[in-house]
C-alpha cells in the first residue's frame, strides 16, 4: 500500500492543510496556533467559526503553566490526551473523576469539580467531556471559589453542552475562557488545547 510513512512529514503535511482550509480571519495573532491545533485534533476546520476565544485566555494559560499551576481534567481522556514533555514546568495533571462521591442528585463529574475547590487558584481547567462539570464549574466561582488562570471548555454531547457553553461565555467572573459553541467538543480538542498553550508556535 502507498502512503506516508514518514511521522515528521505527515505532520507537516497536516498542519500545511490545517492552514490552508481554516478561516482564522476573525481569530486574533495569538490564538491562531491554538486553533489550528483544534482543528488538527478534530479533522473539522469549519469549527473556527464557533470559537470563542477570551482575549487574555491564551496570555493567562501560558503563563499559568510556566509558573508551574496545576491542570484539571473532567476526565482521564483529556488528562491522558495533554502532552506531558511540553510541560517544561512539569505541572501536576490532576482528574479527581475517580475520588468522587456523588450524593445522588448530581453525576460524578459535577462532584469531581468539588474536589477541585480549594486548589483552583490560577489552575489551568479542561473540560473535554460532562457539561455538568462546566455547570458545576460555574456554580462554584458564583460561589466565592478561587478562580482559575483560564477555563478550556469544550464538553461535548446533546444535553447540556451548547448551554453549559453559553453560560461559560455569559458568566461574568473574571475567569478568561476558551470555548466551542454548540454541540460539538471533545477530550481531544481539551486536551489539544493545553497542548497549544504549553507551546510557543505551532509549526
Amino acid at each position: 500500500m502507498d502512503y506516508i510513512r514518514d511521522p515528521d512529514e505527515i505532520y507537516r503535511r497536516s498542519f500545511a492543510l490545517v492552514a490552508k482550509e481554516a478561516d482564522v480571519s476573525e481569530i486574533s495573532a495569538d490564538a491562531i496556533p491554538l486553533a489550528h491545533r483544534l482543528v488538527h485534533a478534530c479533522g473539522m476546520p469549519d469549527i473556527t467559526q464557533e470559537l470563542d476565544i477570551s482575549p487574555t485566555a491564551i496570555a493567562n494559560g501560558r503563563q499559568a503553566l510556566t509558573a508551574g499551576k496545576p491542570i484539571f481534567a473532567d476526565c482521564t481522556m483529556v488528562a491522558s490526551g495533554i502532552i506531558r514533555k511540553r510541560l517544561q514546568a512539569g505541572n501536576d495533571i490532576i482528574c479527581t473523576l475517580n475520588d468522587a462521591v456523588t450524593n445522588g442528585v448530581t453525576t460524578r463529574s459535577a462532584a469531581a469539580v468539588e474536589l477541585w475547590r480549594s486548589h483552583l487558584d490560577g489552575a489551568v481547567v479542561a473540560i473535554g467531556n460532562a457539561p455538568t462539570a462546566l455547570f458545576r464549574l460555574l456554580e462554584l466561582l458564583a460561589d466565592g471559589a478561587p478562580k482559575p488562570a483560564v477555563i478550556l471548555g469544550f464538553p461535548v454531547g446533546f444535553v447540556g453542552a451548547a448551554e453549559s457553553k453559553a453560560a461559560l461565555a455569559k458568566a461574568n467572573h473574571g475567569v478568561p475562557y476558551i470555548t466551542l459553541r454548540g454541540r460539538r467538543g471533545g477530550s481531544a480538542m481539551a486536551a489539544a488545547a493545553v497542548n497549544a498553550l504549553a507551546s510557543d508556535a505551532i509549526t
